[in-house]
């Protein structure tokens, strides 16, 4: 068998997309394919509060580094990760950090309507207002922004048909 060229599937889409679901699902396809892999939800890397002079993406893009570093060490080639990519900045970034020769960024898509409610439901605490707001926002942002590869539906679909059909389309299983 060939080595694997070190590779990066970025999942973005606005937030209610499914980004968190279709990371795990897909993990759990590769990994009952025995396909070696990481998947990393990068906004679970800068989750905190942090002293005023920290910012917390500076944070969560060392926490990634070193997240990489120790993956790579046994032998990760292949890594997931799910963000709502906001430009070609930190896609670059991302691609940097792992050092991934090959990067495919799928968007989860689905109706304005169906990601607010996903957020509603999830988000119940104090913040619940400002995160269904912000979910017309991102989306506007993720439209212009158009750092997509390939594009996936996620609304009245599983995530496991969602998972499998990314993966397919990013060439990392067939079908």
């Amino acid at each position: 068998m060939e080595p694997v060229t070190k590779s990066l599937l970025i999942i973005t889409g606005a937030m209610g997309a499914g980004k968190t679901a279709v990371l795990a699902e897909a993990s759990d396809i590769l990994a009952l394919r025995r396909i070696a892999h990481a998947a990393i939800d990068l906004d679970a890397l800068a989750l905190a509060h942090l002293p005023s002079v920290a910012r917390n993406d500076d944070v969560m893009y060392r926490n990634l580094r070193s997240v990489c570093k120790n993956y790579a060490s046994v032998g990760v080639q292949r890594f997931l990760m799910a963000r709502a990519m906001e430009g070609r900045d930190e896609l670059k970034l991302c691609r940097g950090i792992v050092s991934a020769a090959d990067t495919v960024v799928c968007r989860l898509t689905g109706s304005l309507d169906v990601m607010q409610r996903r957020v509603k439901m999830r988000e119940s605490g104090v913040l619940q207002q400002k995160y269904v707001a912000h979910v017309a926002r991102l989306n506007m942002i993720l439209d212009h922004a158009r750092m997509e590869d390939f594009t996936v539906i996620s609304e009245n679909r599983s995530s496991t048909e969602v998972a499998h059909e990314m993966l397919v389309k990013a060439a990392w299983i067939s079908s």
